[in-house]
C-alpha cells in the first residue's frame, strides 16, 4: 500500500513536470522506479537506489533527508546539553562551595578549546580516511564539509551536521576527566593537558573505533583487525577519560585533608538537577548515534531508559541494605553509571539484555566507588574512575555478551561478513571486546603519562596549598559562586 501510494505521487509529480517543461525527460534522469527507490531508502535510512543502481543517474533527492537531519541536529544539542549545563552542574554540586565555579570554568574552557581543535584538524584526524590508526588532513579547517552527506557515515545527514554532532562527543569526553582532579589542579594545566590529550588519546582512539578505516571498527570496516563494536562511546568516551582520570589523580596526589576532613558535596540539589540533564541529554548521545531517526535509534532509546532506571534503583538499594539509607547521591550515581555502561551496547542489545546490564551497572561501579577507593586510598574526587573507567570497561565487555543481530542487522551486514564479525556475534565477540579494552587502556595510560610528565615539568600541575585552602574560585577566576548579603 505504501509503495503504491509513493508510486502514484511520484507519477503525478513526474507528469506535471513534463507538461510544465514541455520537453522530453533528459537521458540522465532517474526512472520512476529509481525515484521510488530513493524514497524507500530515505524511509529506511539506507543508500539511495538511484545512486547505487547506476552511477550515471542523478538522484532527485541528492541532499540530506529532512527527518534524519533534524534528529541529528536535535541530538547534537542534547549532547551539548549534557556538558553545558548537565555535567557542569553535576560536578559543580559535588565539589565544595569554594570550588564550584572552577568546575564551570573548566567545562566552558574545554568546550571552546576542543571546538577550535576540531575545526583546525581534529575532525579530519578522526573521520577522514587515512590509516587504521588515524585519519588524514583531508577535512582540515572543515574544508569540504558541506551540507551534502558524507556517505562513509550517513546517507541522509549533512556532512556539516555530522561533524558538529561528533564535536559534542569530543567536548564532553575530556570534560569528564576533571571530576577526578577537581579542587586541586591549575586552570592552565587543565587546558594544556586537554589540548595534548586530544591529539595523543582521543583523536586516534576515535578514529580506530569509528573511522571508516579504523582498526577496531568491526561493523563498518571490512578490514578491521579487531572486530569490536562500540555504538556510542564505551571505549572512546568513558574508558579513555576514566582511565586517564585515574592516572592524573595519582600524579596530583590527594587533596589537602583527604580522609581527614569531611569533603561532602556542597549542593545535592545541583547534583540532582545535573543528573537529570545528563539523563535527558544522553538520548542524543545514544539514540543519536544511529545517525537517523530509524529503528536502531528507537532501540537505543528504549535500552538507554531501561538500563539507567534499573542501575539507579540498584545502586540506591545496595546503599539501603549495606548502609541503612538510600541516598540521593546514590540514585544519581547509579543513573550515571547506567548511562555509561549501556552506551556501547544500546544499539546492539534488546530489552532483557538492557535490564541485566542495568543490574550490573548499578552494582559494579557501586563497589568500585565505595570499596576500591577505601582499599587503595586514591583521591578520585568525583568518582570519574569508579563510574566512567569501571563502567565503560564493563559496558564494552557486556556488549560482547549481549549484542544480537535481531535488533541491529548491521552486525551481519557486508563489512561485518567480510571481516568475520557476523560469525562471532552471540558467540565469541567478547574476546574481540577484550582486545579493544586492552588497546584503549594502554593508549589512555601511555598518552596521559607522557602528557602529565610534560606539563608537570613545564608549567606545573597543582595549585599552591594556600590557594587550595582558600578555594579555586576566588584565586583563579576572581569570582565567588555564592554571595550572601547580610
Amino acid at each position: 500500500m505504501i509503495k503504491a501510494t509513493l508510486l502514484a505521487l511520484v507519477a503525478i509529480a513526474s507528469v506535471s513536470s513534463r507538461v510544465s517543461a514541455q520537453t522530453a525527460t533528459p537521458a540522465s534522469s532517474p526512472s520512476l522506479e529509481q525515484r521510488v527507490s530513493d524514497l524507500e531508502a530515505y524511509m529506511n535510512n539506507s543508500a539511495r537506489g538511484a545512486d547505487g543502481a547506476n552511477a550515471q543517474v542523478d538522484s532527485k533527492v541528492p541532499g540530506p533527508g529532512p527527518g534524519h537531519n533534524a534528529w541529528l541536529m536535535t541530538s547534537a544539542l542534547l549532547v551539548l546539553f549534557m556538558t553545558l549545563p548537565g555535567l557542569a552542574l553535576f560536578y559543580g554540586g559535588l565539589v565544595r562551595q569554594k570550588n564550584v565555579l572552577s568546575v564551570l570554568a573548566q567545562c566552558l574552557g574545554i568546550a571552546g578549546l576542543v571546538t577550535v581543535l576540531w575545526w583546525v584538524v581534529g575532525y579530519s584526524l578522526v573521520f577522514a580516511p587515512g590509516c587504521p590508526f588515524f585519519g588524514s588532513p583531508k577535512f582540515a579547517f572543515l574544508r569540504g564539509v558541506t551540507s551534502t552527506p558524507n556517505t562513509d557515515y550517513s546517507y541522509w545527514v549533512s556532512h556539516n551536521v555530522f561533524a558538529m554532532y561528533q564535536l559534542m562527543f569530543a567536548i564532553i569526553t575530556p570534560a569528564l576527566i576533571i571530576g577526578s582532579v577537581a579542587e586541586r589542579m591549575k586552570f592552565s594545566a587543565v587546558m594544556a593537558i586537554i589540548a595534548l590529550w586530544m591529539f595523543l588519546v582521543y583523536f586516534p582512539l576515535a578514529h580506530m573505533v569509528w573511522g571508516i578505516d579504523g582498526m577496531m571498527n568491526g561493523v563498518w570496516n571490512a578490514k578491521a583487525k579487531v572486530r569490536a563494536i562500540d555504538f556510542a562511546g564505551g571505549t572512546v568516551v568513558h574508558m579513555s577519560s576514566g582511565w586517564s582520570a585515574l592516572l592524573l589523580c595519582l600524579f596530583l596526589g590527594p587533596r589537602l585533608g583527604f580522609r581527614k576532613e569531611i569533603m561532602a558535596p556542597h549542593s545535592m540539589v545541583l547534583c540532582m538537577v545535573g543528573t537529570g540533564m545528563l539523563w535527558v541529554g544522553w538520548y542524543g548521545f545514544n539514540a543519536g548515534s544511529a545517525l537517523g531517526a530509524d529503528g536502531v535509534a528507537a532501540n537505543a532509546f528504549m535500552t538507554t531508559t531501561l538500563t539507567t532506571a534499573v542501575a539507579s534503583f540498584t545502586w540506591a538499594m545496595l546503599e539501603w541494605v549495606l548502609r541503612g539509607k538510600p541516598s540521593v547521591l546514590g540514585f544519581c550515581s547509579g543513573a550515571v553509571g547506567g548511562l555509561v555502561v549501556i552506551t556501547p551496547a544500546c544499539g546492539f542489545v534488546d530489552a532483557s539484555g538492557a535490564v541485566m546490564i542495568g543490574v550490573l551497572a548499578g552494582a559494579v561501579p557501586f563497589f568500585a566507588c565505595t570499596k576500591l577507593k577505601s582499599w587503595f586510598h586514591y583521591d578520585d574526587a568525583l568518582d570519574t574512575f569508579g563510574v566512567h573507567a569501571v563502567g565503560g570497561t564493563l559496558g564494552a565487555f557486556l556488549t560482547g555478551l549481549f549484542a544480537t543481530a535481531t535488533v541491529n542487522s548491521n552486525l551481519i551486514a557486508t563489512a561485518a561478513t567480510q571481516n568475520g564479525l557476523a560469525k562471532i556475534v552471540g558467540h565469541m565477540l567478547w574476546l574481540e571486546q577484550l582486545k579493544a579494552i586492552a588497546i584503549t587502556i594502554a593508549l589512555a595510560l601511555t598518552g596521559t603519562s607522557v602528557i602529565a610528565l610534560l606539563v608537570r615539568a613545564t608549567i606545573g600541575l597543582r595549585i599552591t596549598p594556600e590557594v587550595e585552602r582558600q578555594g579555586l574560585d576566588i584565586n583563579l577566576h576572581g569570582e565567588e559562586g555564592y554571595i550572601v548579603s547580610g
